[in-house]
């Protein structure tokens, strides 16, 4: 099967027109309906270097994005190619081809520097692309990766300037791999006599030299940079040249046979390298990102630097959390009210099937939330959703209540039909009738109270009704000629010890139905705590892993630098190491999940005696407005 089954050929992600960025609306609309996690690979490199073809390669096809065949680039913006992943069932493979660095044509660098930012902060792995060696020439026209300390800040402007710190040494831990290709390649690998890999080269021309002199300091800048702000271990390919120079020009028509076999072989271990060792993209925090919060992402940064501002990340990752934590509450509480709607359907039922549907439901919104919100720190989407829950779920009760008492009151006035056709034709006004009466009615009762079904309001609705009917049976017994004072002060005395049991009966029924409701309460209450809990320790661990890498990249940077002699570089090293060991601590000390998760909690258990309460005042409410 194809590749490119998602895409079939590239479109412009982010359009230059003019030296002003803009994020395509069509690329954007694309990636929102993609839902799975993407590997993001960004190429950047001068213009005229060769990137597009490599692109294609990693599309697993011939020709997509536009190679050209003249000195002018051909790219301009950014493109995106979105394919099946090869190996990685259930991802998509992002492609983002950069418009080349240092086209003339543009004039402007500053658009260039734009354009290197966004391929950093979108990708998982940043591929640079370019030809002949990695020679100082080559190093100092990455002079980008240099103003990426100016270009892109970590935490927003207020955090920043209240700690006047430069935070750009956690950069290793938010940035992606970096992959050196280098096009064209000539010479043999060997530094010093010694033959070396290609991953050896690229750490070689990385090396940094002694001296304080600004010549000694412009050298060392760029390679300190990449050492500083790219995690280890960073690759390099060297790829000789694909053809003959005269078939150099229809690169993209040529067939494998027509090109040179060390250049298939290195392309085919550059891809894949790619395939096997490029991660998920994640944004800070550690939360990966799919098709749909890519958009977003690329709608965010692009805006930014549209406005003037600077990206930063802290920023990106909060508008990010709230547009999708909008959509967790929205889903959550969609898969909330298509469970009960089943359950609506069944109206009346009894309290018990009512109850454990709500936990089940309420439950799979929780979980349905957890899987797509991330950084709801301050449980504020969560609360939102147990509130709709709640409200939701109050408007059911009360809908059962009614449908409850409409079914019983018709199945009594059903049942109480004959009774009140032989009382308009005065069967119980003869001698004896009280009698007959209460007989006929005790079995009318009988028959209610077998009746299955009736829902949570049979004993209220039966004692409302009774109640109703009590100056009908006094009027009879006041009639019945058969009867002596006496004995008709007991039947009286009697009724109310009737009228009385079916009140306590009712009151038992309530009694029991709180009982209930406040037991599947609890299980859902603590349902909730076990899956936040769940959810804290899965984003823990995220930025623990994010923390754990750039600490080992910067201890093997460290080593490095004791290796060479650089005592100084080592021990700021040493400092940057122990500055991320004790935020680690503090993350891992649990104190969010204490200071607002379990506050958010307590009240929780509240819940279901409002629910009830809600309830009696609008029973209460609707007695007051028939009397």
């Amino acid at each position: 099967m194809s590749n490119a089954r998602l895409m079939p050929s590239p479109i412009c992600l982010v359009e230059n027109v003019n030296g002003s960025l803009s994020a395509c609306k069509d690329a954007i609309e694309f990636l929102s309906r993609i839902h799975e996690p993407v590997v993001v690979v960004s190429v950047v490199g001068l213009y005229r270097t060769g990137k597009s073809y490599l692109m294609n390669r990693l599309a697993g096809q011939q020709s997509g994005f536009a190679l050209g065949n003249t000195i002018e680039s051909k790219t301009k913006g950014i493109w995106m190619w979105c394919v099946a992943h090869p190996y990685k069932e259930g991802h998509t493979l992002v492609l983002l081809d950069t418009e080349g660095l240092g086209d003339v044509a543009k004039g402007d660098s500053k658009n260039d520097s734009w354009i290197f930012c966004l391929a950093v902060l979108l990708s998982s792995t940043l591929v640079y692309n370019s030809r002949g060696t990695i020679d100082n020439t080559a190093v100092e026209k990455l002079h980008y990766v240099a103003e990426l300390a100016e270009n892109i800040k970590i935490r927003s402007t207020e955090v920043a300037n209240e700690e006047e710190e430069e935070e750009d040494f956690k950069f290793v831990q938010f940035f992606p791999s970096f992959t050196w290709v280098v096009r064209d390649f000539t010479l043999e690998l060997v530094i010093e006599g010694k033959r070396v890999t290609e991953d050896e080269y690229l750490e070689f021309a990385l090396q940094l030299k002694k001296g304080v002199s600004k010549k000694v300091s412009d050298y060392n800048l760029p390679r300190q940079c990449i050492r500083n702000y790219f995690p280890s271990p960073r690759k390099c390919f060297v790829f000789p040249s694909p053809a003959s120079p005269e078939n150099m020009t229809r690169l993209e028509s040529l067939q494998e046979r027509d090109l040179v076999p060390d250049f298939l072989e290195v392309t085919g271990r550059f891809c894949d390298h790619i395939f096997h060792n490029s991660v998920v993209k994640t944004v800070k925090g550690g939360h990966r990102v799919t098709g749909k919060l890519l958009g977003h992402l690329v709608k965010i940064y692009v805006d930014t630097i549209s406005s003037g501002k600077v990206p930063c990340l802290d920023n990106a990752v909060v508008a990010l959390a709230n547009l999708e934590n909008q959509t967790a509450l929205q889903e959550a509480f969609k898969a909330y009210q298509i469970g009960m709607e089943k359950v609506k359907n069944k109206f009346p039922v009894g309290v018990d099937d009512i109850s454990s549907e709500h936990q089940k439901f309420s439950s799979l919104a929780t979980s349905e939330f957890m899987k797509r919100s991330f950084k709801d720190e301050k449980q504020e989407y969560l609360k939102k959703l147990v509130e709709k829950v709640d409200m939701y779920y109050a408007g059911l009760l009360q809908e059962n209540v009614m449908a409850s008492e409409k079914k019983c009151r018709d199945l009594l006035k059903n049942l109480f039909s004959d009774m009140n056709k032989w009382l308009q034709e005065g069967k119980y006004s003869q001698s004896g009738g009280y009698e007959l009466y209460c007989r006929d009615r005790d079995t009318i009762v009988e028959h209610y109270c077998r009746e299955p079904n009736k829902g949570v309001s049979a004993e209220a609705v039966l004692e409302e009704f009774l109640k109703e009917r009590e100056p009908e049976a006094n009027s009879i017994l006041c009639m019945d000629n058969k009867l002596t004072e006496k004995e008709k002060q007991i039947k009286k005395e009697k009724e109310k010890v009737a009228l009385l049991e079916q009140k306590m009966k009712e009151e038992e029924e309530k009694h029991i139905e709180n009982e209930r409701m406040l037991k599947t309460e609890k299980v859902r209450h603590e349902d909730m705590v076990k899956q936040m809990q769940e959810k804290f320790n899965k984003e823990l661990e995220q930025q623990q892993q994010e923390m754990d890498r750039a600490i080992e990249s910067k201890l093997k940077e460290r080593e490095e630098m004791l290796k060479k002699g650089f005592k100084q570089k080592a021990e700021n090293l040493e400092e940057e190491i122990k500055k991320l060991n004790n935020e680690k601590e503090c993350s891992r000390g649990g104190g969010i999940f204490k200071d607002y998760v379990m506050p958010f909690l307590r009240p929780l258990v509240e819940m279901v005696p409002n629910l009830l309460m809600q309830r009696s005042m609008l029973k209460s409410l609707k007695k007051g407005l028939k009397l």
